[in-house]
């Protein structure tokens, strides 16, 4: 294949921006197209180059391996004009080499061939990918450095009582155990032998022509060990397991409550540790009780004769019954506080309060004798409970 300077082809510097390779392909695509042109050979052959050109400079993973090392497809290399800037400076640079003849080309390894065409790998295409994809074939060894085992997440629900003072609850969770038949060695019976391809290094050597390369040996997958999978985890060394766990959700867990279980997640491998479990509560609500923090807020019915003479009430708490002193003349909604009455906050060893809003009750009207008195007493309080909404609206 002819090498190509896709800069060159749409006239435009290695610089250039992506707004402008898009204006010069719009530019050149226009005048070349073949309906523009019909029967104009040059005029087609041109057309598919900068269609080429352009779908290369405007991908930015493809544009950055060709101007690093001239890549224009899935067939090969060019360098004219294209090349890396570190060609010939003993870098990786590919500028001014044409690896076409490389296509069916064999290799020699250090560990023996892969069985592909002749010679080992079937052409530097293979060679290229399997170098920047790190080489490991389908169905080869798993690596053999030990993984930390995954973290698991668990959403759970408590009432409102279990979580201001606490609780144990078993949960039934699955996750990946280490495999009781191969004691997580992935193995049948524990057998290994030593990868016969790479001698046990992981890596073997692929020439190409004068360039050497060190890649992940395919046939191991870089772990230098070769095993026989057991059948219980199919050489994962893992199996799924579902168990119980007790877990304690301790005094004032609220929603978004997040507590750790260490070493319940999933197994590592090759004997790595084991990732955590990780629990979110969710607090159901309560009929009258909400929580804001650590404090509890509640809403008690007050008749009218409690608020304007003032009285002391029971209230409700999480505790109990306590005793509330209304003072005379309280108006609606008005909220009062019990100190130390809330939730018990674990990290600072101290409670929240509990805040008490007032809502007045009217009596309900049975007799003649209550609207007697309820007429008195708008005749010694004429005034307007509104007044002061008029005077501001």
């Amino acid at each position: 294949m002819a090498q190509q300077d896709y800069y060159k082809v749409l006239g435009v510097g290695r610089s250039a921006s992506e707004e402008e390779i898009r204006k010069a392909y719009r530019r050149l695509a226009r005048k070349h197209h073949p309906d523009l042109n019909p029967g104009d050979k040059a005029a087609e052959d041109r057309f598919k180059k900068v269609q080429e050109a352009y779908d290369i400079l405007s991908d930015p993973k493809k544009k950055q391996m060709y101007d690093q090392y001239g890549f224009y497809s899935d067939a090969g290399f060019a360098g004219a004009g294209g090349g890396t800037p570190n060609a010939g400076q003993g870098g990786f640079g590919f500028g001014g080499f044409d690896f076409s003849d490389f296509a069916g080309a064999g290799g020699g390894s250090t560990g023996g061939g892969t069985g592909r065409g002749e010679g080992g790998f079937g052409n530097f295409r293979d060679l290229f990918g399997q170098f920047f994809r790190g080489g490991a074939a389908a169905g080869s060894e798993r690596s053999s450095t030990p993984e930390r085992g995954a973290d698991l997440e668990y959403a759970l629900s408590i009432g409102f009582w279990e979580s201001v003072r606490g609780t144990q609850v078993k949960l039934s969770i699955t996750r990946q155990d280490v495999c009781a038949t191969c004691n997580g060695s992935g193995s049948a019976g524990g057998r290994t032998m030593v990868c016969p391809q790479c001698n046990g290094t992981g890596n073997v050597t692929q020439m190409a022509g004068s360039m050497r390369f060190n890649l992940t040996c395919p046939r191991c997958g870089g772990s230098g060990k070769l095993r026989d999978a057991c059948p219980t985890c199919h050489g994962d060394g893992r199996v799924a397991q579902t168990e119980t766990v007790d877990v304690r959700i301790p005094p004032g867990a609220q929603t978004g409550s997040r507590l750790r279980v260490a070493g319940k997640g999933n197994a590592g491998t090759l004997g790595a540790a084991s990732g955590d479990l990780y629990i979110t509560i969710r607090v159901e609500p309560h009929p009258f009780f909400e929580r804001e923090g650590d404090d509890i807020q509640i809403r008690v019915p007050v008749s009218i004769s409690e608020a304007g003479l003032g009285a002391k009430i029971e209230v409700p708490t999480i505790d109990g019954r306590a005793l509330l002193k209304i003072p005379q003349g309280t108006q609606n909604g008005q909220k009062f506080r019990l100190r130390e009455k809330g939730v018990l906050n674990a990290r600072k060893n101290k409670r929240g309060d509990q805040i008490v809003e007032v809502v007045l009750k009217a009596p309900e009207v049975r007799d003649e004798r209550t609207r007697e008195i309820l007429r008195e007493l708008a005749e010694i309080h004429p005034e307007d409970p509104r007044e002061e909404i008029w005077a501001k609206v």
